[in-house]
Order: structure tokens, then sequence, then C-alpha cells
């Protein structure tokens, strides 16, 4: 579907709008109406096109965000127009998806998840852990372990609430993942007990680090 413009593209997720899954939405901060489902398909349908997904992202629009998202080169995005669009994604889930789907495959991920990891916004803070949480699990190679976690011990309980669960998945990641650091990730989950209440669905796993981590490492080793 080359060709197509904004205004369509516009019109179309207009027509996608349902009331009820906005209110969904909004409990989480997303300011959308549109099932995600749906979001994917017309994706799908409009197949990659870079040029619609720069001007999509330039709408402001959520829902027209999430779909350039989907329909983007990823690699195509230079190091400051991806520190502009972190900076410009608000709505929770177009920075979780930017962050996921875009930067982290983007050549400037590890140049940007320096920057932004000591970033004043702790929104785009929280980018930058959880580059850094990917990094821990995949290519741990040069990262100090140790001083990511006196990091994690000194500032993620008072932390604001995207920043902290960044924060937090970066200390499960580390546990789970390097067992040399587990004690003392478990252990500082344990004195911190961020997200220690978090609801959690039956058959899901608690983000709470200490109970991430141990159930991770069960199933790891089928224990």
């Amino acid at each position: 579907m080359t060709g197509t413009t904004v205004a369509e593209v516009m019109a179309e997720l207009a027509a996608l709008e349902d009331p009820k899954t906005r209110q969904a939405n909004e409990r989480r901060g997303d300011d959308h109406g549109v099932n995600l489902g749906r979001l994917r398909a017309l994706a799908k349908r409009l197949g990659t096109q870079q040029d619609l997904a720069r001007r999509l992202w330039e709408t402001g629009d959520t829902a027209a965000r999430l779909l350039a998202i989907l329909i983007c080169r990823p690699k195509a995005f230079g190091r400051d127009e991806l520190d502009a669009m972190v900076r410009q994604a608000r709505a929770p889930k177009v920075h979780d998806w930017l962050v996921n789907h875009v930067v982290k495959r983007s050549p400037h991920a590890e140049e940007l998840r320096l920057s932004w990891s000591a970033d004043p916004d702790p929104v785009v803070a929280s980018a930058g852990w959880a580059l850094t949480a990917e990094r821990v699990a995949e290519t741990p190679g040069g990262l100090d372990l140790a001083e990511l976690l006196d990091v994690i011990e000194a500032e993620m309980k008072d932390a604001p609430d995207r920043l902290q669960w960044a924060m937090n998945h970066c200390l499960a990641r580390i546990g789970i993942e390097h067992a040399g650091h587990r004690a003392r990730a478990i252990d500082i989950g344990e004195r911190l007990e961020v997200l220690k209440d978090y609801p959690t669905s039956p058959g899901c796993t608690s983000p709470f680090a200490p109970i991430w981590i141990t159930e991770m490492v069960r199933r790891r080793h089928g224990e």
C-alpha cells in the first residue's frame, strides 16, 4: 500500500476507535482507543514505509505513533532523531514499543543507552535502563554489574514509577543471568521491597525481584 497518505491512515485509525478500548487504555496512561490486534493488522497491510512512519509520528497522535513504530525501518533513524523521539514519547505504550522495537535494533543503541541512563528526565532515563537490562541479558561484556547494583541499591527505592520499573527489571536480569551476583540482587530486592505488593494475575510471575529471579532460575534448571 505504498502511496498511502497520512489523512487516509488517520481516517482508518478513527474508524477503529472503540470507547471501551480507550477507557481501558487510559487507565494505563495510553490515550488511544484502537485494539492492538487491529492496529497490527493495519500495519501488516501497509507494510514497511519509512516516510509514512515519520509523518505519522509527527502527528503526535498515540495510535498513529504506535502504527509508525510497526511500519518503520529501525536502522533508518539517526541518533539525534531517536533521542528526540524518546523525549516526545510520553504515552507508556509508545515509549515501550519505541525502545523495544526500534531503539534496540538501532546501531546507535549503545551510545543512547549511555546518554539516557543518566538523563535528568526520569522517563528518558528509564529508556537507558531498559537498554541496560537488555545488555545484561544479551551482551554483558564490558558492563560493571557490581556498579550497576550499587546504583540500583542507592536510587531505585525513591525513583519515579517508570524509572523504578526499568531499574527493577535490570536488577532482576542481573540476578537471573549472573549467578555470581544473584545473592546480592535478591538481597537488594528484599531490603528495598520495590513492587513487593504489585498485583499479579494467576499464572503470572510477580515483578518483585526476589520472586522473579528465583522463579526464572528454577524454570531454567527444571527444579
